[in-house]
């Protein structure tokens, strides 16, 4: 048995959203965001019919949810702050209710000693600023600072841990290119804008945190898939691998740690004649206004061969048109996500980050598995035994170890996710969290196995295995 020792203050916890848990109710003044407003269209294009009024209910229960938090090991959690619920137009008036009820929610934390880490941006444009073109329109760049510095200024006193976006990549993934956020386009020239666009907008809101001299750190969190090439000794492979990475990677690494876009990335852009609008001096204010700290998610690897299979050309070029995806023969498969289950791709970014992007202060701010129908692993108790996530967990958390035993600046781990939330257009389809919620029973919580474990993970900082 091997004792894994993490150091000490290490951050461990948990993340979630605003969108995915607050919920709504009567009278608390939220804003439609693209979301609310995709429901109310297309409610068939979500699991069971479940829209974001019905998550996990934190607006009203958010108390209870932090004892929970304690009896499951947090001295961390991650959350967001909704841009339609602190300004339901997206600009103009800021809505009181909601500046309670964050004031609440955060000195709640404050008080039972877990750190909130507050987020900006989860994938919820505000309804009113997407019918003005959302992350297309320039102006909505200077929307998001006016956001961003308002909640610096009503929250920075307490809240020294800031992140401009979650996972800017799949607005532009999930909207532009492959369907499954609204509002569903397919055209790699507006990808770029908006890519372009929440880039420009983290490096401003980052200049505007600086300039107030709260004394806290302000970041950028980003699922970072490392691409792997089919065949490592073939230099087709490789290109194609390197392109995938420089797409759903690097595009927002590289100006979040070194101010600078990839150049490979530009180059193929600028031959496509499918490089952005931008203005005079914005390249400079990504180059000044680079991130304090770096949340890193991890699900799965992307793995890439050169380009197969025949080109598409229905909506134009496409990212797809430079590599294709490999199916790796044997590869470990969560079957409910679809996604590959490769631990060691934890410990490359992290390697990455470290030996490239002058091993600057991260952490894991989200790994997890989703699990269809886990009420199947409850016992007699009614607690959840889910020793497939505690095995996931440690498995992970091993690498990590060995990242910082080798001298990555990783400062802590948080699972996704704290209680099952709803997770967009899969809604509860697949179930993520250390607390199970019963969405039949006023969303009764009950912490499961891996909450109770990852206690004892939290007060040891490690495990035995």
């Amino acid at each position: 048995m091997t004792f894994y020792k993490f150091p000490e203050n290490f951050w461990w916890g948990s993340a979630a959203s605003g969108p995915q848990t607050e919920g709504r109710i009567d009278g608390d003044g939220k804003g439609d965001n693209i979301w609310d407003y995709w429901y109310q269209q297309a409610p068939e294009k979500f699991f069971n019919q479940v829209g974001p009024a019905k998550t996990s209910d934190v607006y009203q229960q958010f108390k209870t949810d932090i004892q929970l938090m304690k009896q499951t090991g947090h001295n961390s959690f991650r959350t967001s702050i909704q841009w339609s619920r602190l300004f339901p137009e997206g600009t103009g008036a800021v809505n009181q209710t909601a500046v309670d009820f964050y004031n609440a929610y955060i000195d709640e934390l404050i008080a039972n000693d877990i750190e909130p880490f507050m987020n900006l941006y989860h994938f919820d444009m505000p309804m009113a600023l997407q019918e003005q073109g959302g992350w297309l329109n320039r102006k909505t760049v200077d929307a998001y600072v006016n956001y961003a510095q308002t909640c610096f200024e009503l929250f920075g006193d307490r809240v020294k841990k800031w992140f401009t976006h979650n996972e800017p990549i799949v607005p532009v993934e999930g909207g532009y290119l492959y369907q499954f956020h609204y509002p569903n386009e397919i055209n790699l020239q507006h990808a770029v804008q908006v890519g372009y666009h929440e880039t420009l907008a983290s490096a401003k809101a980052i200049e505007a945190y600086h300039a107030l001299n709260q004394g806290g750190q302000i970041g950028i969190v980003l699922n970072l898939t490392p691409s792997y090439p089919r065949d490592a000794k073939n230099p087709a492979d490789v290109k194609a691998a390197k392109i995938a990475d420089a797409f759903f990677n690097r595009s927002f690494l590289d100006p979040a740690v070194k101010g600078e876009f990839p150049s490979d990335l530009v180059a193929l852009l600028k031959e496509n004649q499918l490089l952005p609008d931008y203005q005079v001096g914005d390249l400079e204010t990504v180059k000044a206004n680079t991130v304090d700290l770096l949340g890193i998610n991890y699900y799965q690897p992307r793995r890439v061969k050169a380009k197969e299979t025949p080109i598409d050309h229905t909506h134009g070029i496409m990212p797809d048109d430079f590599f294709d995806n490999y199916e790796m023969p044997g590869k470990k498969i969560n079957p409910y996500r679809g996604w590959e289950i490769y631990e060691k791709g934890i410990y490359d970014i992290l390697t990455n980050v470290r030996e490239n992007y002058g091993n600057i202060d991260c952490f894991i701010s989200e790994n997890g598995m989703g699990v269809e129908g886990e009420e199947r692993y409850r016992n007699a108790d009614g607690q959840i035994d889910d020793d497939y996530r505690i095995d996931f967990v440690k498995d992970h958390l091993k690498y990590v170890h060995q990242a910082i035993q080798e001298g990555s600046h990783c400062l802590g781990y948080h699972m996704w996710t704290c209680m099952d939330n709803w997770s967009w257009t899969n809604a509860y389809k697949n179930r993520y969290g250390f607390i199970s919620v019963d969405l039949d029973n006023d969303c009764q919580r009950t912490i499961k196995k891996s909450g109770h474990w990852f206690k004892q993970v939290a007060d040891k900082d490690g495990f035995e295995d």
